[in-house]
């Protein structure tokens, strides 16, 4: 797994969040994000209260953590905030589900858009509502990939939207068996054995 962008963060941990809300049938706290980061390679650098600051060799993330609600922003360790992210993760009480979204930090960078569907989890079944595209991304022959496994893809093909780049949202991924490639980001798909 590599993380050097925002992006490369943001999806393995919304989907490291989403897997945790199923399995444990609640919302994350703060701590449990803070041991999810520090899982994914990051370190702890500053704890205080409802805020923790973490780093890596490319990234700062900022955690803050007050009672009704958590977000967790992505930023570039040079400070650029063109692609910096944003994880909201909340109970919509109007849904009664729980609800893991990345969105970008700058709209107007993204156009308002990313290709990420936000997590939606029934409150009451912790089923799964939605059908986001996560994974982690990898290098491979010079390139980076989005890498998926099978169920994930099954659930994507379900709805359609396989020839949409769950990174950013063009409809422009070209398949070539289990591997596509979006002409938009320059991010490859690639889809693995369970």
């Amino acid at each position: 797994m590599i993380i050097y962008e925002p992006i490369m963060l943001a999806m393995p941990l919304t989907n490291k969040i989403k897997e945790h809300i199923i399995r444990g049938k609640a919302l994350p706290d703060a701590e449990i994000v803070r041991k999810i980061l520090t899982d994914l390679g990051l370190k702890k650098s500053c704890l205080d209260g409802e805020l923790a600051l973490f780093k890596s060799r490319h990234l700062f993330v900022v955690v803050l953590s007050p009672r009704e609600y958590i977000t967790i922003d992505i930023i570039s360790s040079s400070g650029d905030l063109s692609d910096a992210m944003e994880i909201m993760i909340y109970h919509d009480k109007t849904l009664d589900s729980y609800i893991v979204e990345i969105v970008p930090v700058n709209e107007l960078e993204f156009e308002g858009n990313i290709g990420i569907e936000p997590v939606i989890i029934d409150a009451k079944t912790f089923e799964l509502k939605s059908n986001p595209v996560l994974g982690h991304f990898e290098k491979g022959n010079g390139e980076v990939f989005l890498v998926i496994d099978e169920s994930t893809y099954k659930k994507w093909e379900e709805s359609n939207k396989t020839d949409h780049c769950p990174i950013c949202g063009a409809k422009e991924l070209t398949w070539h068996e289990k591997v596509a490639y979006c002409d938009s980001c320059g991010f490859g798909v690639k889809v693995v054995k369970e």
